[in-house]
């Protein structure tokens, strides 16, 4: 059966990088502070690029190693844009800015990076926003569908990752925060990844509005990671009445709240928010003392979470989006 299973993979992997070998060819750019390449910052490619917003041909912005002070926007009229570190790690290629939401005038317009471009990708880079405790302070805003991430490091404190809509695919990335540091309505899977929480406060604030929307916060296979010190973090509170989080076979490491989930000192969300695990290990899955209201999911339940499935519910076929985007990578020497 094994066998059977790798043998299709294999073929479904085939037909993905044949599908990907009929696209349109991108447009490829260079930025490099040091004035080697076609931009000095992201927010000029973004500005001055080849502008293709109405045919199918994709943006590939390569960013060479070094640190890039300063916003960037990806506007709804720039679709299809790829973010790729050209260095060997995630580290060597950093976006970052330090604004809050106090001083920005509203959390939602404190990122570091924007993007409202349908079909966003980025790979093996950082992104963070360095302001730290005190106040809303965005790393990375997604307005935008069909999103996928691989190999990148997202770095802050309070509301991190704003993941505010679409359906969004992170893959091996490294998430880190304190409060609320994973939020918004997305239809996200984080598949493979370390989620940090290094402060006291909550992993997700997820904001589903009804029960019949497919959207909802999915960990697959993650690490995650309470603080060293302090009182420990919940696995996360609803920012709206239908907020949904599953975690399918995750490690939980030390550092995490044992009641697991906070109703936001709201007892009636309890009966709307919908939470779940499922094949928890590590000292922080012991259960005993989980809240009541949350699930202890079966396998058949488990199974309408797995990314596959969760993302028909979308009518998104990610895997030839992935396969392309691995071949991008490999194209430019960041695997």
């Amino acid at each position: 059966m094994r066998r059977i299973f790798w043998l299709l993979t294999l073929c479904s992997l085939a037909r993905c990088a044949g599908a990907a070998r009929l696209a349109p060819k991108p447009i490829r750019v260079v930025v490099a502070a040091d004035g080697s390449g076609d931009y000095r910052t992201v927010q000029q490619a973004m500005d001055h690029a080849p502008d293709n917003a109405q045919g199918e041909r994709r943006l590939i912005v390569a960013i060479k190693p070094g640190v890039y002070f300063g916003r960037v926007s990806i506007p709804r009229d720039r679709p299809r844009v790829t973010l790729l570190g050209l260095g060997a790690r995630p580290q060597d290629t950093v976006l970052t800015y330090n604004m809050s939401a106090r001083r920005a005038g509203g959390t939602f317009f404190s990122s570091t990076v924007d993007v409202e471009g349908r079909g966003f990708e980025a790979v093996n880079l950082t992104i963070a926003n360095s302001f730290g405790p005190g106040s809303q302070a965005v790393a990375l805003s997604l307005h935008a569908g069909r999103v996928v991430l691989d190999r990148c490091r997202l770095l802050g404190y309070q509301d991190t990752l704003y993941a505010a809509s679409g359906a969004q695919y992170y893959r091996d990335c490294y998430i880190q925060g304190a409060v609320d540091f994973i939020f918004g309505n997305a239809a996200a899977v984080f598949d493979h990844c370390r989620i940090a929480a290094i402060g006291r406060g909550y992993i997700t604030a997820q904001s589903r509005r009804s029960p019949a929307a497919s959207t909802g916060f999915v960990f697959y296979r993650c690490r995650i990671a309470g603080p060293r010190v302090g009182p420990g973090a919940f696995l996360g509170r609803p920012w709206r009445r239908c907020s949904r989080v599953v975690y399918l076979d995750c490690y939980l490491g030390r550092g995490l709240r044992r009641v697991g989930w906070d109703d936001w000192r709201n007892p009636a969300i309890q009966r709307t928010a919908w939470y779940g695990e499922y094949g928890s290990t590590g000292p922080g899955a012991r259960s005993a003392r989980r809240s009541a209201w949350a699930h202890a999911l079966t396998p058949r339940q488990a199974r309408e979470f797995f990314p596959r499935k969760f993302f028909a519910a979308r009518s998104w076929q990610l895997w030839p989006a992935w396969a392309r985007l691995q071949k991008i990578a490999a194209a430019a020497g960041a695997r």
